[in-house]
C-alpha cells in the first residue's frame, strides 16, 4: 500500500470523487476552525466573555488537529481502493 501518491487520487473516477469529497471536508475544517480562532481572539478582549473564547480556542485547536487525520484516512481509502483494483483483476484472470 503505498501513500501519498498523485497516481492513487487519478486512477478512476472513483478515486477522483473520494478524493473530492475529502477536499471539501478538509477545506470546512480548515474554514471553520479559522473561524472559531477568530471570534475567539476577538471574545478575549472582554473579561465577560473569556470562557467562550476559551471553549471556541480547544474547538479550533481539535478541528486544526482533525485535518491531518482526515489526509491520512483520504490517502488510506485511495490506497484500499487501488489494492481492491488489483485484487479484482487477479480474480477476472
Amino acid at each position: 500500500m503505498r501513500l501519498f501518491r498523485h497516481e492513487n487520487r487519478q486512477r478512476n473516477h472513483g478515486t477522483r470523487r473520494v478524493y473530492a469529497m475529502f477536499e471539501l471536508a478538509y477545506t470546512f475544517v480548515d474554514f471553520s476552525a479559522a473561524v472559531c480562532f477568530t471570534i475567539g481572539s476577538v471574545l478575549f478582549f472582554w473579561d465577560s466573555t473569556m470562557t467562550i473564547a476559551t471553549w471556541l480556542f480547544l474547538v479550533g485547536s481539535i478541528l486544526f488537529a482533525a485535518k491531518p487525520s482526515l489526509r491520512l484516512a483520504r490517502e488510506i481509502k485511495l490506497a484500499r481502493m487501488g489494492e481492491l483494483e488489483k485484487l479484482a483483476e487477479r480474480v477476472e484472470s
